[in-house]
């Protein structure tokens, strides 16, 4: 499987970035790439203050690498870089070596408030 992380800084991002973040990801992200075309799946991560994150994980090479293409041409203006105010400092193919699902299952949900 072929991976892509995608990381910003927060260290200078505005005061209740991490909020308006959220509030993308749950209203407008997730939907964007729920059934996406070969996306394998999908997760945004978080340390409030120190990152915000994307991790891709793709059906193939050459999705992935068509994905990085596009999304490093336009990184500056992402969504996630006009909230934040700064571009990725982190834009890193990797690949996947395993995926497990862990007894209680695997949930799709915009926001886990638990």
């Amino acid at each position: 499987m072929k991976g892509l992380t995608v990381r910003w800084s927060l260290a200078d991002a505005p005061q209740g970035v991490e909020a308006e973040l959220a509030t993308y990801v749950e209203g407008t992200s997730h939907a964007k790439f729920t059934g996406m075309s070969d996306l394998r799946f999908k997760t945004w991560r978080m340390r409030a203050g120190e990152w915000f994150e994307g991790c891709y994980v793709f059906a193939t090479d050459e999705a992935r690498a068509a994905f990085q293409e596009t999304f490093t041409a336009g990184a500056a203006e992402a969504p996630g870089s006009v909230i934040i105010g700064s571009a990725p400092v982190l834009i890193e193919a990797c690949d996947v070596v395993a995926v497990a699902e862990g007894w209680d299952g695997f949930t799709p949900v915009a926001r886990d408030e638990g």
